[in-house]
């Protein structure tokens, strides 16, 4: 079986740390096992990292570590070779870089207003969309 390649925005890692019942919650899961590849970029880990740790957020300091390391440890790293200046949100543009540089299936956000739908081979598609196209018996 061929994996899929994909990518996860901070928003979906987020949600997921704070709705363990939630479709994000089952995307990252999906995201890190065989067959799928997760696929980042070191400013990927740090963005999440710093997004995590908002005190506004009030997850536990022990979680923010448990999924960093479970990201790190069940991802694939890339070093994206150029800068783009795609997406609405300047500050999402290191997404596009890093699913160009993986060449991803696809990029999973819960907000796809910033993003094209399309880039290059990848779509972008919300952990809805995401888990009615690989696992549709799993949506609640």
């Amino acid at each position: 079986m061929i994996p899929l390649r994909l990518v996860i925005d901070t928003n979906i890692v987020v949600s997921a740390a704070l709705k363990p019942a939630g479709p994000q919650r089952t995307v990252l899961l999906l995201a890190i096992a065989k067959p799928a590849r997760l696929y980042v970029s070191d400013p990927i880990i740090a963005e999440y990292s710093e997004v995590l740790s908002r005190p506004e957020l009030k997850i536990r300091k022990s979680l923010q570590r448990q999924l960093i390391d479970l990201i790190v440890r069940h991802s694939h790293s890339v070093n994206p070779s150029h800068r783009l200046q795609v997406a609405q949100d300047p500050d999402d543009n290191l997404f596009l870089e890093c699913a160009d540089a993986a060449r991803a299936d696809y990029l999973v956000t819960g907000n796809q207003r910033d993003f094209p739908r399309f880039w290059k081979q990848t779509t972008v598609v919300t952990s809805r969309e995401f888990l009615g196209i690989v696992a549709p018996h799993l949506i609640p």
